[in-house]
């Protein structure tokens, strides 16, 4: 069965893609995208009040866990994405409703699981990050509230993934703003003024991805008013299922490899002393920094690929991929030149310890260089996630992985922290390189009919 497949006879169905088309999705995505690090800052400031640096580190080793957990399932919002795109490109207006339905059941399935595992789940993490027997019991009592928030967190990756799919980016960072700005609020006041410590951010995390899910089920209800739902049959169809589960199995590889990944990088930082560890801890920020700008271009390359997959429309593909590759690199040149321009006084902001600034600056080179090795990756992402082409870019990340893996040990033991670097940079620029090698002979079989 191919990727690409689709439930509907293949027809031509027009729609125009246009730089306004793409910066429609792109731009809202993009804020959506920044609001997270900031929800992220408040509530270490919130818990930085109580003056104990132990919850201040059981919060920050929590969160990892949390991290790894759901990012394990974040294959709910893309591959969403991606199907839902390609149902509205073929005017499938029950297979739309029966994307977001199948997403929905996993997403429950998904959520119920990580809640019967917890007990595995948290002494795992609380074995694999160590820490003081302080930090440790603040990671526990983070841990076993914010926990029952799964069901809700994963429903709106489904969510999130089905009105982008749609092309209701605006509706997708609105969402996501009601969602971290409930956080925000009800953090203060959960720590702040009712002293709940690390139980308060940990249930006001809960309760606001619960408040988003409510919201977005009520949004998604507006938005079918009047229509007829699929039937059961049709939402549990075997052929669909299995395409959605095989979707959604490539891309969860795909993303716990790019983790693996950065996982391998700071666990190298750190055999080479607390100075290089923190150094590239600093610099790989900058790395996360242009990571949430180029995912709001690559997240309107899913939903214009998907939607012209969906109508079998090839002219609308390629300019897809034309533009948003256009305002992919242009605004990678920026990112690259505002960290060229501002990387030592960033630096200086992110870290007091002399140290630790003299070796940033010693390889902030690499930090400048990243957005412009990686923004190929980004789009061509975009691109497979859209077209459903999962299979492709799951074996592209793997050979990309194995080659960073291997330049590692062909270039640390030269060239030092310089090496890993080299390293992390080739893995950036050769899963978009390959994706790019592929996307021709794809494109030609998905749209050959």
């Amino acid at each position: 069965m191919s990727d690409s497949s689709s439930s509907t006879d293949p027809v031509k169905l027009g729609f125009t893609v246009t730089n306004r088309s793409v910066l429609a999705i792109a731009v809202p995505m993009t804020l959506g995208f920044l609001s997270t690090p900031l929800l992220g800052l408040i509530d270490m400031a919130v818990i930085g009040r109580l003056g104990d640096a132990a919850l201040l580190g059981g919060i920050a080793l929590g969160s990892i866990v949390f991290d790894v957990l759901f990012n394990t399932f974040s294959f709910l919002r893309s591959g969403t994405t991606g199907l839902t795109a390609q149902a509205l490109g073929a005017r499938n207006d029950e297979e739309i409703k029966a994307t977001l339905l199948r997403a929905l059941v996993l997403a429950l399935l998904g959520g119920l699981a990580v809640i019967l595992l917890q007990t595995p789940a948290r002494e795992a993490g609380m074995w694999f990050l160590g820490g003081s027997a302080d930090v440790q019991n603040a990671m526990a009592r983070y841990f076993d509230v914010r926990v029952y928030s799964a069901p809700f967190v994963l429903a709106n990756y489904a969510i999130l993934g089905w009105f982008l799919g749609l092309g209701r980016a605006g509706t997708g960072l609105a969402l996501q703003l009601f969602m971290n700005g409930l956080n925000i609020a009800l953090s203060i006041w959960f720590v702040i003024g009712l002293e709940w410590s690390v139980e308060g951010v940990a249930l006001a995390t809960a309760l606001s991805e619960a408040s988003a899910a409510g919201l977005g089920a009520l949004l998604i209800l507006a938005n079918v008013k009047g229509k007829s739902w699929p039937a059961l049959a049709i939402i549990l169809d075997r052929r669909l299922l299995l395409r959605t589960m095989a979707v959604n199995r490539d891309i969860m590889i795909r993303s716990f490899s790019l983790l693996v990944a950065y996982a391998f990088f700071m666990a190298k930082s750190a055999t080479q002393g607390d100075a290089i560890l923190a150094a590239n801890a600093v610099l790989e920020k900058f790395i996360v920094v242009a990571g949430y700008f180029l995912d709001g271009l690559a997240t309107a390359a899913e939903q214009l690929v998907g939607r012209a997959v969906g109508a079998r429309n090839r002219p609308a593909f390629d300019k897809t991929l034309r533009l948003t590759a256009i305002w992919s690199f242009a605004l990678a040149g920026c990112l690259a030149l505002v960290f060229l321009v501002s990387g030592t006084g960033l630096i200086a902001l992110m870290t007091t310890a002399p140290d630790v600034r003299a070796q940033a600056e010693v390889y902030l080179v690499w930090a400048v260089l990243a957005p412009l090795l990686g923004v190929l990756a980004f789009q061509m992402d975009g691109v497979f996630i859209g077209a459903t082409w999962s299979s492709t870019m799951r074996n592209m990340m793997l050979l990309s992985l194995a080659a960073y893996i291997a330049a590692y040990y062909l270039f640390f033991p030269v060239l030092g922290n310089h090496g890993l670097w080299l390293s992390l940079e080739i893995f950036l620029g050769l899963r978009g390189v390959t994706l790019l090698a592929m996307y021709r002979k794809r494109a030609a079989e998905t749209f050959a009919a």
